[in-house]
């Protein structure tokens, strides 16, 4: 607005600049005679006549008819243009008018060094303007001076040049104010920001005798010589911990037209989990944080989607790139910030009232070995491909008017995500490389089974196998899930709902007798001959979820709290990607979480999370965390 003010403030200072002009009077005999009144539709049939004189009524045209018919062609001209109505001309002639009886009044008075007016001011009804002529002789004898022009025609005349000025800066795009680029109403930008106490506590008794190898700190960093002197990373079993977490993401949507979406969105976090997007104030690792230092922000979601019908009872979709969670399940084998690279397909139609069936399948990479490996070696290693494919079907139930049912049946395989033992081969340095080291989770949790990946030969450059042992570790067990899951939803008492979630998931491509032969942890404890404990992980896990209260916190006051109950053995599901907070992230977990939630505004809630969890199997471990979050969106 500001910007229009100022270029309307120019314009009108341009104009103000044409009020005395020169006019040829060969170029006024030419111009057009104005319309009579009645005969042109841009003005009123009760319009003042502005024809000038006949040739029966007087002479030839006068300079003074001349500027008369300047005055009326200007306000012809913006009736025309469509700047102004015939209401408007008809209202504006009259005042034009009375305004030149006024300046000829002022003319006339004593001292005046004009010439008089003529006669008639009036002459046929026709306006006439007073002609210039106490210095002729200073300009051309060609040269008529129009010395008048009504105030209100000044002001149209203005107008009109400023709005042909502001048409010409929208149709060619100028910084015109309140004109956007036509891309900026297809984009909604969101955001939303938590902060959180964090505190984890361990009661006494767990096992801190070296019984948790950190394995994913292992594996992705040098290779631990199993045959050295000191512990393998190891985990926190026995000291308790406070920190606040930031949590911070920003992206926008954007509609690309003929039913394409894309969708952008980055995020805080520590590292490069793909299960937190938290960020630890004063953590410093990866050159970020502590000592008030910046943190790094990255790449969370970047996809686009197109979709067809966009209705609960039929729609058809597929994202591309990297996207939300697309299943129908809870944390017990996808956290919530889990995102999916790859592709997705999924639709819904409504068969029967109340009873629409759903699918959902996809493809995704994994991890993909990098294209220099191994990169001390002139001959390179075959790649390592692991991928999930995965495939859901259910239906949304629609029971009677206050309870709906939904369920669903998936199943998630992983390919070639089990570690492979390597050919046989001696590593005499930590960076000398196994075909199989790639094999190896690029990121885990906590829970899963290990088994070491290299066939390391002994020779005399090792001592025979008691030195210089340079080992990683590969999950020692396969992948294919079988996940059954229903939810029973009842809003009998609208806007209180009570909601009921289960999800039971089995692991079938476990094999208890080969993990058994070759697994380095989650064992029992040592035989009586010395030898390890039998191997004592499991393939199962189950959660039941009770939730109350508001479904969604839309407005002051709202809330709404739970409880669940989950059990998860070792193998069930892959670490890496489950629940990052019960029992601090993995499997081989079992307890309960008590939660609530209270909205203080439509876009600000607080939350509060008690989560207590002890081992299924193995070696004592328990954990209890406290969590209160303070939560913001826009």
């Amino acid at each position: 607005m500001l910007f229009q003010i100022r270029r309307h403030l120019v314009l009108a200072l341009f104009m103000a600049t044409l009020l005395v002009f020169s006019v040829k009077p060969g170029a006024l005999a030419e111009d057009p005679a104005p319309p009579l009144p009645g005969s042109d539709p841009a003005l009123p049939a009760n319009a003042p006549s502005v024809v000038p004189n006949s040739p029966a009524e007087g002479p030839a045209k006068s300079p003074s008819r001349k500027s008369q018919n300047v005055t009326i062609n200007l306000i012809n001209r913006l009736v025309e243009r469509g700047a102004l109505s015939k209401e408007d001309a008809a209202e504006l002639i009259k005042q034009a008018e009375e305004d030149a009886l006024e300046a000829r009044a002022q003319a006339n008075a004593p001292g005046q060094s004009i010439n008089p007016p003529p006669p008639n001011t009036h002459e046929n009804g026709a306006l006439v303007a007073p002609v210039a002529g106490a210095d002729a002789g200073a300009e051309p004898d060609d040269t008529v001076r129009v010395t008048y022009i009504p105030e209100s025609v000044k002001t149209q005349l203005r107008e009109e040049i400023k709005q042909e000025v502001l048409d010409q800066a929208r149709d060619e795009h100028w910084a015109a104010p309140r004109t956007f680029p036509e891309w900026v109403p297809r984009i909604r930008p969101f955001a939303d920001l938590r902060m959180r106490y964090e505190g984890d506590f361990f009661p006494s008794g767990n096992d801190n005798t070296g019984a948790f190898p950190n394995f994913n700190a292992i594996n992705t960093g040098p290779p631990f010589d199993i045959t050295g002197t000191t512990f393998s990373p190891q985990l926190n079993v026995d000291q308790n911990r406070e920190r606040i977490r930031l949590r911070v993401r920003f992206g926008a949507g954007a509609d690309l037209g003929d039913n394409f979406t894309a969708g952008l969105r980055i995020a805080t976090g520590e590292n490069n989990s793909p299960v937190t997007t938290n960020q630890s104030l004063g953590a410093a690792n990866n050159a970020q944080g502590g000592y008030f230092s910046r943190y790094a922000i990255w790449l969370d979601r970047a996809f686009v989607k197109y979709e067809l019908g966009g209705t609960p009872e039929a729609d058809f979709s597929a994202w591309l790139g990297r996207f939300d969670n697309p299943w129908f399940g809870t944390e017990l084998i996808w956290d919530d910030d889990l995102g999916f690279d790859g592709l997705a397909l999924q639709g819904r139609y409504q068969v029967a009232p109340g009873i629409t069936p759903f699918a959902t399948v996809g493809g995704f990479p994994v991890y993909n070995t990098d294209f220099n490996f191994s990169s001390n070696r002139p001959d390179k290693f075959p790649s390592e491909e692991k991928w999930l494919v995965a495939a859901q079907i259910g239906v949304n139930w629609k029971i009677r008017r206050d309870l709906n049912a939904k369920v669903a049946l998936a199943y998630y395989d992983f390919k070639n995500i089990r570690g492979r033992l390597s050919d046989p081969f001696v590593p005499l340095t930590s960076s000398d490389q196994g075909n199989t080291d790639d094999t190896r989770p690029s990121f885990a949790q906590k829970g899963n089974t290990y088994i070491p990946l290299r066939d390391i030969v002994p020779v005399p450059e090792n001592n025979f196998g008691t030195i210089r042992q340079y080992q990683y570790f590969g999950l020692a067990a396969a992948f294919r899930d079988v996940a059954f899951i229903g939810a029973l939803n009842w809003d009998h008492y609208d806007p209180f709902h009570i909601s009921l979630t289960g999800e039971w998931i089995r692991n079938t491509a476990f094999n208890w007798n080969h993990i058994d032969e070759v697994a380095v942890n989650n064992r029992g404890p040592n035989q009586a001959n010395g030898q390890p404990g039998r191997f004592a992980g499991g393939d199962t896990a189950w959660l039941v979820n009770l939730k109350f209260g508001s479904a969604a916190l839309e407005k002051r006051w709202d809330w709404n709290a739970g409880i669940n109950y989950r059990h998860i053995e070792s193998d069930a599901v892959v670490d890496g990607f489950n629940d990052s907070d019960f029992g601090l992230g993995g499997t081989n977990l079992k307890g309960y979480e008590i939660f609530g939630n209270l909205a203080l505004t439509p876009r600000v809630f607080i939350g509060l999370r008690w989560i207590s969890a002890d081992e299924v199997s193995g070696p004592k471990y328990s954990s209890d965390i406290l969590q209160v979050d303070f939560n913001a969106k826009f």
